[in-house]
């Protein structure tokens, strides 16, 4: 063996990558080189056993090569940045969906290719090393995929910004699915270790929890005592496509010190009561939105979001002070011409009274100065109308958590009031509404953080026209008009890379060769150049081709993970997100059991010209919403049902698809035909499966409802199987319901009863479908109007039918479903935040 040594191998059938030597080329981009720091890799930076060289290993090997990569962009992009000094955005979210990062990050470096003859060389295959990633367990849904398209499209700029969130030791949950349903068992992405992130032991922040107020004899206020949590930093960087940029994904880890351990309690055998502090530290990031239907439970989701808060701008005030060290004429006031901060969701609001006492407490300013700095630096994005989403907190936790922080919220609210009752005659009335602090409940005061969100930033967003629109008109109107100027729309979007090039290159490779150029990756609206062709029967050859690949690829998948074997030659009928009786998965499953019951009461001869199709159906249910996971046992045992029906399931399959996630997407987007969008109007704020699934060139079905209604403007209204009530439709038609004025659709009694005929098991699904009863009261007069749109969904089905069987008509509104589809690119969306809200400029590294 030489000097360097050699790559030991296991197996003989992997010999060959015995002859590929153990060097370090941290900066490798051929295949001869990459293939030897993967060795070197797995030979000097060990996590394993020695002479083991399985997938799990080359897994872990490649991914610390292209970390080599990676780490030296991310250094010169940040030493890029404080040579600049330019402003840059801190984007605060509690949720990060990333989905594995190796394909992602190969593919934006330009070296798939190069990584895939590399681990040939060492005797693997990239698609079966991909495989043994795990998807980092950091979000729930479209808040969090959206954030994580956002940092792609943040990198892909060259835009100046950091992400910010909570490393969850265990997410939310892995769903598994037993004869009783959805079960959750704890996620397991972390049980090894992630070789992307980069732990910071210089990073640590301290975060005060409880404890009390002090005030000097000056009157200036000190939040002391309580106990201290230590937040240290991981770092995970995310690569842009095509250039050096790389910005940082810091998520925050919570840790008590050596100091905080009593020994001596330990050794009297207490060993519990001696490690309290850091139990009570490991529980903040342990769970993504943990129960809070206890008191404990609230608290410690205050916790989680008050300890993102304070690490996040301890870091960023940190790292402002740094940048004016050797100028002693620097002020305060600068900070926001440096510094924006964006808000997602109502979850970081505790950023606001957090910045203030920060400010205040620590550097000395008085109110009007931080407040100025506060609501100049604050922008807040609303991600929803669901009044159980926009979050209360009760009065008497904040209180007892954070008793400075109360004061503050308490003076932001007094000072707002008095502005109203001072200067705008006539919103007297209004007042009880606007407050921060509601206590019209006098045995639950609550504080109101959509509230002081709107008050405290300088702007505030929606996320696609109809729900910016719902915002001014109905949700803030009270505050729009006060501040017209404050509120925007920011239409949602997803990056191209992730959601089409990397997950379905097939179809990826055709659009280029009929564009003539790979730009649209980064300039989607080059899609619109697909139209002059959308009738090309050359073009459909290939598209039909492509999509088929898909197919048989998702088909796959679905008999290894639920045992069902699903037929190609299908329509395939997707509808995959959150389980939630706004998105009426429930009228999806509804409008199955109608056309199986139809289906069974065909003629053999009748059933032979019905479009065959596979409905599938996939998300997670809250751990605690009963409702939602009835709907889940519900469609598996339809399917349980309807797949060993030898009469109909070759013209009807069923499937639930297990613990849907990033790379289960990945998956069913680019093999779906048919994609179901079907919430109540003015329920979603906006979706964004839907532009994926359009992207991939697969027809949507749905309401017109959040970025629904741009979808079909864009890609044109011939291309988009419509039903379903308009939102402005949908508070007079529960009215109706109220004075028991709704008639029900026989069709709808007939899908309902057949349920309660017993046709799928002995479960008791009558309070399911109590919720659908009734005109009114909590839990009933079926408020999302599941039974007043189905006659106009199961009819849009139909039409879905008919397409399906006209072949040529189908592949033309494929197409142009991509062709429309510009518009929807997370590079547009982040390009309007950087100009509108946060005013920031690229800083492309050189």
């Amino acid at each position: 063996m030489d000097s360097l040594g050699s790559f030991p191998m296991a197996t003989p059938k992997e010999t060959n990558a015995t002859k590929v030597p153990a060097i370090a080329h941290p900066l490798a981009e051929q295949p001869s080189e990459i293939a030897s720091n993967i060795a070197y890799h797995a030979r000097y930076s060990p996590h394993f056993s020695p002479l083991k060289f399985d997938p799990e290993q080359a897994y872990y090997a490649a991914a610390e090569s292209v970390l080599d990569l990676l780490i030296q962009r991310w250094n010169e992009t940040y030493l890029h940045f404080h040579k600049i000094d330019p402003k840059q955005t801190y984007y605060l979210s509690m949720e990060y969906l990333q989905g594995r990062a190796l394909t992602n990050a190969i593919g934006n470096l330009g070296v798939s290719g190069a990584y895939a003859d590399a681990l040939n060389k060492l005797g693997h295959e990239l698609e079966e090393i991909v495989e043994q990633e795990k998807d980092a367990a950091l979000g729930n849904g479209g808040l969090g995929r959206l954030a994580s398209c956002f940092l792609d499209s943040m990198a892909t700029l060259n835009l100046p910004a950091w992400g910010y969130g909570l490393r969850y030791r265990y997410g939310l949950f892995k769903q598994r699915i037993s004869k009783e349903g959805q079960e959750e068992v704890a996620e397991d992405w972390l049980e090894k270790f992630s070789p992307w992130e980069v732990v910071r032991h210089d990073i640590v922040y301290p975060i005060r929890f409880f404890g009390h107020v002090e005030i000097s004899p000056t009157g200036s206020r000190k939040w002391v005592g309580g106990e201290i949590i230590q937040a240290l930093a991981y770092d995970v960087p995310i690569p842009g496509y095509k250039t050096k940029n790389t910005i940082s994904l810091r998520l925050w880890e919570a840790k008590a010190s050596a100091e905080d351990f009593d020994l001596f309690q330990f050794n009297e055998g207490q060993y519990e009561s001696a490690s309290q502090l850091h139990s009570r530290a490991q529980q903040i990031c342990a769970v993504l939105y943990p129960g809070d239907a206890t008191e404990n439970g609230k608290m410690l989701r205050l916790k989680q979001q008050f300890f993102l808060c304070s690490a996040s701008l301890q870091d960023i005030i940190m790292r402002f002070k740094e940048r004016r060290s050797g100028n002693m004429a620097w002020k305060w006031s600068e900070f926001p011409s440096k510094v924006a901060v964006q808000l997602n969701d109502t979850h970081p609001t505790l950023a606001i009274p957090e910045l203030m006492r920060l400010l205040m407490d620590d550097e000395g300013l008085g109110w009007d100065e931080a407040w100025d700095v506060t609501t100049s630096t604050v922008a807040y994005t609303n991600h929803t109308v669901l009044p159980e989403a926009l979050e209360k907190w009760p009065q008497a936790i904040m209180y007892k958590l954070l008793p400075r922080h109360m004061e503050i919220i308490e003076e932001i609210d007094k000072r707002f009031m008095a502005m109203i009752r001072s200067s705008l005659n006539g919103m007297e009335s209004k007042l009880p509404a606007m407050q921060i602090l509601d206590s019209s409940n006098p045995l639950k005061p609550v504080v109101q953080m959509a509230n002081l969100c709107v008050v405290s930033s300088h702007t505030v967003n929606g996320v696609a026209q109809l729900h910016s629109d719902i915002l001014k008109s109905e949700l803030f109107a009270d505050y729009f008009s006060i501040w017209p100027t404050k509120f925007q729309n920011k239409t949602n979007g997803i990056t191209p890379r992730r959601w089409i090039r990397f997950c379905s290159p097939k179809l990826s490779d055709i659009i280029t060769k009929w564009l003539k150029t790979d730009e649209w990756i980064t300039n989607l609206d080059l899609l619109s150049g697909l139209r002059q062709f959308a009738g090309n029967e050359e073009l459909h050859a290939e598209w039909a081709s492509a999509k088929m690949a898909n197919k048989h690829r998702l088909a796959q998948y679905v008999l290894h993970v639920t045992g069902v074997a699903i037929d190609p030659d299908s329509l395939f009928d997707i509808q995959v997100k959150r389980i939630h009786e706004y998105k009426r998965q429930l009228l999806n499953i509804l409008g199955t059991i109608y056309r199986y019951k139809k289906l069974k009461e065909m003629t053999v001869e009748a059933r032979k010209k019905m479009t065959s199709r596979t409905v599938m159906i996939g998300g997670k249910a809250f751990a605690t919403y009963t409702n939602a996971k009835r709907i889940i046992k519900l469609v598996n045992d339809v399917g349980a049902v309807v797949n060993n029906d030898p009469e109909v399931n070759n013209y009807l399959k069923v499937v639930f698809i297990p613990n849907y996630n990033v790379s289960v997407a990945e998956m069913l987007i680019p093999g779906s035909e048919l994609s179901q969008h079907i919430s109540t109007a003015g329920m979603e704020a906006s979706g964004t499966s839907n532009m994926k699934f359009s992207l991939n060139g697969c027809i949507i079905i749905g309401t017109l409802d959040g970025a629904n209604v741009e979808i079909r403007e864009e890609i044109g209204e011939d291309n988009f199987f419509l039903f379903g009530a308009k939102a402005d439709e949908v508070p007079g038609l529960r009215k109706e319901r109220e004075k028991g004025l709704f008639n029900p659709d026989p069709r709808f009694e007939e899908a309902k009863q057949f349920i309660r005929s017993g046709a799928f098991g002995s479960y008791d699904y009558n309070p399911l479908l109590d919720s659908l009863e009734g005109d009114s009261g909590y839990g009933r007069g079926d408020y999302f109007l599941v039974g007043h749109d189905f006659p106009s969904y199961i009819e849009a089905q139909s039409s879905v039918d008919e397409a399906y069987k006209d072949r040529r008509r189908w592949l033309k509104m494929s197409i142009l479903s991509t062709a429309g589809s510009g518009k929807f690119s997370s590079d547009r969306t982040i390009s309007q935040y950087a100009k509108d809200i946060w005013d920031i400029t690229a800083c492309p590294v050189p």
